[in-house]
């Protein structure tokens, strides 16, 4: 019974590596055979059993995870389904411009903020920000991208109060945050909300990405090095199955993600030759490699050389 009974926890596990190529349709794409690929990786989450709840190690690579860090008060199973889908197609727009735009193709891009994608409930921003808005300025410096705004963040100490500049049907708020710190390691200056690039990307070519139910901004970095591997000249991967993870920004920017241990331990497991991961999670991911060859990456052309050059 403690088997098939649900318990409040949530539990992580490693879900094994998928390869890009048959996801991605690009016009003019070389198809070839080969042994290797670029490989996404994702994890699988759902709702621990209360035995696993009592014996999390009973599968390799298991993390249990609290309920309210997964889905926060207020916040739907749902709605954070939906986030993470909106997040995946964000992510796959983004990596195409990041790609073609690497092949020189013209790509007309507008960033034009920071969309507001989903409000904490309890947090500063609860009541003040609402999901659509869209913040174009901090202390008067303005937004334009999601790593504008993380960099503005950066001079900001928890406990000080922010003016953000909000863009909302009625024209541009000033709105004052109080910020807190978060719970991660770094003590960051938060106010509580969920963001997303705000931009209109106009493609010269037809890409087209299907996942499936699959979310988060996580494969930014597999698609657009896939993308190049299909259209560009050299074969990116020559024959090794390359193991790919981290969120993209439009500027090339490789930007951290979460579930690295069960990505690690997948790509482990899968006999990967090589796995790129974003700078900020190369220490924690090289605690479950055992043997995987780990590399950092901080920029999109930093991948592409690494590569290129292997």
């Amino acid at each position: 019974m403690l088997w098939f009974v649900p318990s409040n926890e949530y539990i992580f596990l490693p879900d094994p590596p998928r390869a890009v190529e048959p996801l991605v349709q690009v016009p003019g794409e070389k198809r070839t055979d080969e042994n290797g690929g670029i490989y996404m990786v994702d994890i699988f989450v759902r709702k621990a059993s209360l035995l696993e709840r009592l014996i999390p190690g009973i599968h390799d690579g298991a993390s249990l995870v609290p309920a309210k860090d997964v889905n926060p008060i207020g916040v739907s199973e749902s709605q954070r389904i939906k986030q993470s889908q909106d997040e995946m197609s964000q992510s796959q727009k983004i990596a195409a411009a990041v790609a073609l735009r690497q092949l020189g193709y013209k790509v007309n891009v507008k960033t034009n903020g920071v969309e507001v994608t989903a409000v904490y409930p309890g947090a500063p921003a609860a009541g003040k920000l609402e999901v659509g808005d869209v913040i174009v300025s901090v202390n008067g410096k303005p937004v334009e991208t999601t790593a504008d705004l993380q960099r503005l963040m950066r001079d900001v100490e928890p406990g000080d109060t922010v003016k953000f500049g909000v863009r909302r049907s009625g024209g541009v708020e000033q709105v004052d945050l109080d910020t807190v710190a978060s719970t991660d390691q770094d003590r960051r200056a938060i106010v509580g909300v969920q963001i997303d690039q705000s931009a209109t990307i106009d493609l010269p070519v037809a890409i087209k990405i299907d996942t499936g139910s699959i979310g988060g901004p996580s494969a930014g970095l597999a698609f657009s090095l896939d993308i190049v591997d299909e259209l560009g000249k050299k074969d990116l991967d020559d024959d090794k199955k390359i193991v790919v993870t981290g969120a993209l920004d439009l500027d090339g920017t490789v930007e951290p993600i979460g579930g690295i241990k069960q990505k690690t331990i997948a790509a482990r497991d899968a006999h990967a030759d090589l796995f790129l991961v974003p700078d900020d999670n190369a220490a924690e991911a090289r605690r479950y490699a055992d043997g995987l060859d780990v590399v950092p990456v901080s920029t999109f052309r930093e991948a592409l050389s690494v590569l290129t050059n292997q």
